[in-house]
């Protein structure tokens, strides 16, 4: 895996060669010096988050009413909500 680094001007003037370079890997791209975006290819992103069931999907599989499923209430108290 290639991790390609590029301005947001370079990216800007040089999008087909960030296309073809996030297909060897991630490319960073940069604001003032620091990360600020990541461009995946569709597989990469698929990999990453795209793969996983969503529990409707499980629930809905034949046989699933027959599964017991035992939750335990948390013992967190609620954290205030901070507004800035």
């Amino acid at each position: 895996m290639t991790i390609t680094t590029l301005t947001s001007r370079e990216f800007n003037q040089h999008a087909s060669d960030a296309k073809k370079a996030a297909n060897r890997g991630p490319v960073f791209i940069t604001d003032r010096g620091k990360p600020a975006h990541v461009l995946l290819s569709i597989e990469e992103y698929r990999r990453l988050c795209g793969n996983k069931p969503k529990i409707s999907d499980l629930l809905a599989l034949p046989g699933a009413d027959d599964i017991e499923l035992t939750l335990e209430r948390s013992r967190e108290l609620p954290r205030p909500v901070e507004l800035d």
